[in-house]
C-alpha cells in the first residue's frame, strides 16, 4: 500500500496503490489525478476496505454487472477516448448478448459466436477491437481473483497487413518544393513530420521551450487529440529527437517569423484542430502527381528513410518512440534493408544474349565447335 506524488503540467497530483492477496493471487487496485493527500488517504481507505470484502466474500457478477465496475476503473486510469471506445463497443455487440450471463458461465464458444457470427457485417479491424474489449474485461475479472481463466484468450482474428504508403527522395523534395512555392498552409508541417517524425497530436502540442537549437534536441513530451485535449504521449514516455543542421535553419527561421506571444511552434489552424490534416495532403499529393499518402505516412517516410540510411534499428526506435521490434519491422520490411544483397548467395549465371551472339560467329568463320557432351 502506497501513495506517490507525480507531477503533470506543473501541478502535483497523487496516486493511490493498494494491493492483498486474494485465494492466492495478488490482486491490485490503483487510483490517480487526487489532488490532495487527506483525498488520497480517503480512496487508499476505499480501495482496502473494497479489497478485504472481496477476500471475505468472493460474489458472482453477470457480465452487465461486471461491465459497470470495469468501466468505472476505465474511466479514472485512462483517457476519455478510451473510456467513449470501450461503452461504444460493448453497448452495440456484446453486452445485448452476453449481458445477463454470469461471468463464470460464459464459454470460448460463446465469444466465438458473438465476434464471428453475431457481430453483423463488420470488418475484421472492429470485430479485432470487439474481441481486444472482451478479452481485457475478463483480464480484469482474472486480476482480481473473480475468474480463475480468461474463456477469450486463444481466439483470434487474422487481418491482412495493410499496404503502407511512404514518400521516396524524390517526392520529398517534390511535395516540399511544390508546397514552398504555393505558401501552402502546411508547408511547416509537412516538414516538422518529415524532419521529426513526430505524430501529429505531437507536433500540435509543440512548443518553442520543448527545443533547445544550441544542444540541438527536441523533447517530445506531450500530444494533443482532438477527444482528449492535452496529455502525454501515446507511450506516456518522454522522449528526445535529434535536430540536424538543415531542420535547425529552418526552425531559427521559422523563430523570427513567430509571434513572441505564442508558445506553440507550429500554427494551430482549423484544419489542423478539426483532422482533415490527411485529406488535405491526399488532395495536394493527386494535384502534383506524386504518391498520395495520409499526413501520419509522413512519420513512416521519416522512419523508412532513416533505415535506408542504415540508421541502427534501435535508434530509430529510440526516435520515433517504439516500444516494440514488431512495430519498427514493419517498416524494415517496407524498405527490405534487413535482406538486400542476400539473393546473390543464389550464384546463378543466367545465360547473356552475346553468349549466344559468340557461337554464330565461331559458325560463320568456319571455326569448330566442339559438341556438348
Amino acid at each position: 500500500m502506497a501513495i506517490k506524488t507525480y507531477n503533470y503540467q506543473n501541478k502535483t497530483f497523487y496516486e493511490v496503490h493498494v494491493k492483498l492477496v486474494i485465494h492466492g493471487k495478488q490482486v491490485n487496485r490503483k487510483k490517480r489525478a487526487i489532488t490532495s493527500i487527506a483525498a488520497a488517504r480517503r480512496e487508499e481507505l476505499k480501495l482496502k476496505i473494497e479489497l478485504l470484502k472481496l477476500r471475505e466474500g468472493q460474489r458472482s457478477y453477470t457480465w452487465n454487472e461486471w461491465v459497470n465496475i470495469c468501466l468505472e476503473r476505465i474511466k479514472v486510469e485512462f483517457r476519455p477516448s478510451t473510456l467513449i471506445g470501450y461503452q461504444s463497443q460493448l453497448n452495440n455487440w456484446v453486452n445485448p448478448v452476453l449481458g445477463c450471463k454470469q461471468l463464470a458461465d460464459i464459454t470460448s464458444n460463446d465469444i466465438h459466436s458473438l465476434v464471428f457470427n453475431q457481430s453483423g457485417n463488420l470488418a475484421n479491424n472492429s470485430r479485432r477491437n470487439i474481441l481486444k474489449h472482451i478479452k481485457r474485461i475478463f483480464a480484469m475479472a482474472i486480476e482480481d481473483g473473480v475468474l480463475a481463466k480468461n474463456p477469450a484468450v486463444g481466439i483470434k482474428i487474422k487481418i491482412p497487413e495493410s499496404k503502407k504508403l511512404v514518400f521516396n527522395k524524390t517526392e520529398i523534395q517534390t511535395v516540399l518544393e511544390e508546397a514552398k512555392k504555393r505558401n501552402h498552409r502546411f508547408y511547416n508541417h509537412w516538414v516538422m513530420a518529415l524532419m521529426t517524425g513526430m505524430r501529429t497530436g505531437e507536433l500540435f502540442a509543440l512548443q518553442w521551450s520543448d527545443i533547445d537549437l544550441d544542444s540541438a534536441f527536441i523533447s517530445v513530451n506531450k500530444s494533443w487529440t482532438p477527444k482528449n485535449g492535452f496529455g502525454p504521449t501515446k507511450s506516456s514516455e518522454n522522449r528526445v529527437v535529434p535536430i540536424s543542421k538543415e531542420l535547425e535553419y529552418f526552425l531559427r527561421h521559422l523563430k523570427t517569423k513567430a509571434d513572441s506571444n505564442t508558445a506553440s511552434v507550429l500554427e494551430r489552424h482549423s484544419d489542423w484542430r478539426s483532422g482533415i490534416q490527411a485529406k488535405i495532403l491526399r488532395k495536394f499529393c493527386d494535384e502534383i502527381g506524386i504518391t498520395p499518402i495520409r499526413f501520419h505516412d509522413l512519420r513512416a517516410t521519416f522512419i523508412t528513410q532513416l533505415l535506408l540510411q542504415g540508421v541502427p534499428v534501435a535508434k530509430v526506435m529510440a526516435i520515433v518512440g517504439h516500444s516494440q521490434l514488431k512495430t519498427t519491422m514493419v517498416y524494415l520490411r517496407l524498405v527490405g534493408t534487413d535482406v538486400k544483397g542476400v539473393t546473390e548467395e543464389l550464384n546463378i549465371r543466367l545465360p547473356r544474349e552475346e553468349d549466344f551472339a559468340n557461337v554464330v560467329n565461331l559458325f560463320r568463320t568456319g571455326e569448330h565447335v566442339p559438341k556438348s557432351y
